[in-house]
């Protein structure tokens, strides 16, 4: 059994990831920590604790940082929706989240299980940089930490080069890479490639036939828009596919190679360097994620969803 920390903007593609790793028989989801993103901390931290719900399950989620280190907060409820759940009216409010802060759950979590627990991030790293600025020894006590983050290759989803979870707090990202960690990342451009849903194969997800599935396809009903206004055949799963790597990381086919990911408020904010080719000299920091097909993919997400 594989313990798993989530730390998620949780909004429609975060829910799905959740309900993937939530109902997987070989997981143990030790606590959901929130960070803003997305939506707002409080919308957040709502929206998880109703996909714990969902799942049956009693997985503590702990709200954390409501603001980017730096940065002003950005939203993207544009693409999600005003609870981020595509606004089709599904009870996200009125739940109570555990006590503690997410930045000490984070800390405790891994420096009392060292080595045992890997850490997936689905939104901005503003938790997870706190974490490791407070108690830098965290980085050497996680597993492995999987992150839904930049884009490998081709355009941005917020800039023309930068992904929104590194754009949303550039600074914190920039710590999360550099820390001394073992790191997957899975970025947008993986999405696009791999996780993306025309309508009729949404038509086919939502046929499961499942509360899970249902949701998962109803809460895109914002994305789905979004998405044909970027040229994308339909809504698109990053975080869910992320959520696939960290479950299975077999299915995916990586790059261990240097990068960095550069902050400040100017064109390049949010943008991840990758040296491709070793030009720079440094060591690798990141297994950088080049390819996940498709077909295992779905067939990942049709089995938790099932």
């Amino acid at each position: 059994m594989r313990s798993l920390v989530i730390d998620t903007d949780t909004a429609s593609d975060d829910a799905v990831a959740l309900m993937m790793a939530l109902r997987h028989p070989e997981v143990e989801v030790e606590a959901i920590t929130v960070v803003s993103g997305n939506v707002g901390i409080d919308q957040a931290v709502q929206n998880a604790l109703y996909v714990v719900a969902l799942c049956g399950e009693e997985v503590p989620v702990h709200a954390g940082a409501a603001v980017p280190l730096v940065q002003d907060l950005v939203t993207a409820q544009d693409v999600h929706g005003e609870d981020g759940m595509g606004d089709i009216g599904l009870p996200v409010r009125g739940r109570t989240p555990a006590g503690g802060n997410a930045v000490d759950v984070l800390i405790d979590s891994f420096l009392d299980r060292p080595g045992e627990i890997d850490l997936v991030t689905l939104g901005p790293l503003t938790n997870v940089a706190l974490a490791l600025v407070r108690a830098p020894e965290v980085a050497r006590a996680i597993r492995h930490c999987y992150i839904m983050g930049g884009t490998g290759a081709g355009h941005g989803n917020v800039t023309p080069l930068a992904e929104y979870n590194f754009w949303a707090d550039p600074e914190a990202a920039a710590i999360v890479v550099r820390a001394p960690m073992p790191k997957t990342v899975v970025g947008w451009d993986i999405s696009v490639a791999s996780a993306t849903f025309s309508p009729e194969e949404a038509a086919e997800l939502r046929s499961l036939g499942t509360p899970y599935a249902e949701v998962a396809v109803d809460c895109q009903a914002v994305v789905d828009g979004y998405a044909r206004d970027t040229g994308l055949a339909g809504f698109d799963l990053p975080d869910p596919i992320a959520m696939a790597v960290a479950l299975d990381p077999s299915i995916a086919s990586t790059s261990h190679i240097y990068m960095e990911v550069l902050a400040g408020a100017g064109p390049d904010r949010g943008v991840q360097s990758i040296d491709w080719q070793g030009l720079g000299g440094r060591e690798p920091n990141a297994r950088v994620v080049r390819q996940v097909p498709r077909a295992s993919f779905v067939e990942a997400l049709h089995r938790e969803l099932s």
